[in-house]
């Protein structure tokens, strides 16, 4: 089954309520167990235009994409996101600004593989990856 939104309007209605519903479930572990607060939760999409397909479990969303994962205290920006459940893998591409708990970094392309909290990043091949990072000193 293939499940396509168009939003034209950034407004939020009945249609995205359960796209966006279906998100977090799919990002919600699939097997009930006792897990950390840092690897469950629920994440919200919005962009301008989002396609769900069910055979491959596979979420695109393009056009102004914003990301809010509180669980992992992530907030991110691109031009597209496509999020693959079976591999719990995001990808953003499109003059990609990740911000994680005060750290930030921008790339033309970024991976976050959901069960490590990793991210890869790559730039355009003229262009560098840029990252800013909070460092504390220890008390």
């Amino acid at each position: 089954m293939f499940f396509v939104v168009l939003l034209r309007n950034r407004s939020l209605g009945f249609v995205s309520a359960i796209l966006l519903s279906s998100i977090a479930f799919i990002l919600s572990p699939q097997v009930l167990q006792a897990q950390s607060p840092a690897k469950t939760g629920a994440i919200t999409l919005k962009s301008d235009i989002q396609e769900s397909n069910s055979e491959t479990g596979i979420i695109t969303a393009r056009g102004n994409v914003k990301i809010d994962y509180p669980a992992r205290q992530l907030q991110a920006t691109a031009a597209q996101a496509q999020y693959f459940s079976r591999e719990r893998r995001l990808i953003l591409t499109g003059n990609v600004y990740v911000i994680q708990q005060g750290n930030s970094m921008r790339a033309e392309t970024m991976t976050y593989l959901v069960d490590e909290g990793r991210f890869i990043a790559t730039p355009n091949s003229d262009r560098q990856v840029e990252s800013t990072y909070i460092i504390t000193n220890p008390q």
